[in-house]
């Protein structure tokens, strides 16, 4: 079993991981990812995304971790938002999701972070499972908010003091 840092040669798989995830969380119609953006987010100047892949024994990219610093005022420390953990169906059991999110704990241990958090839909259970038997805990009473799109440029061109 193999965790390592994604390389640019793992970008094509990355992005077609990133689809994969997208089509069973039944949003693929929402994915823009491309292979140039992946690789501008990961290996420009910059780069503030970061991941992981799981090579299954035959070599074959079969998972991968994508991930970025957040910061926690309350704890005064760095922590990891893990934004994608995806492993194929066909590896799915083999130990290699839970080795990539193992990897990430690590990496926060490692570099004294003090989170490593996530988000998962109310409806998937076997991620929900998983993720609480690596001693995981939901965050009850929080609610996740997001401005995309239209919301999001009309929000950000309204005049001060206005609503939207």
């Amino acid at each position: 079993m193999t965790v390592r840092p994604v390389e640019p040669a793992d970008v094509p798989a990355v992005v077609g991981l990133v689809r994969e995830l997208a089509e069973y969380e039944r949003a693929l119609h929402e994915v823009r990812l491309t292979e140039e953006q992946l690789s501008a987010a990961l290996f420009g100047a910059s780069p503030a995304l970061f991941g992981h892949v799981a090579l299954g024994p035959d070599g074959e990219v079969a998972g991968t971790a994508l991930w970025f610093l957040n910061f926690s005022t309350w704890r005064g420390t760095h922590g990891v938002y893990l934004e994608d953990l995806y492993v194929r169906p066909r590896y799915r059991g083999t130990g290699l999701g839970r080795e990539l999110l193992r990897t990430l704990a690590a990496t926060c241990v490692e570099r004294g972070y003090s989170r490593l958090e996530w988000s998962v839909l109310d409806w998937n259970t076997p991620s929900i499972e998983f993720y609480r038997a690596a001693g995981a805990v939901p965050l009850d009473g929080w609610t996740v908010f997001r401005l995309t799109d239209d919301a999001l440029t009309s929000f950000a061109a309204a005049p001060p003091g206005t609503a939207g």
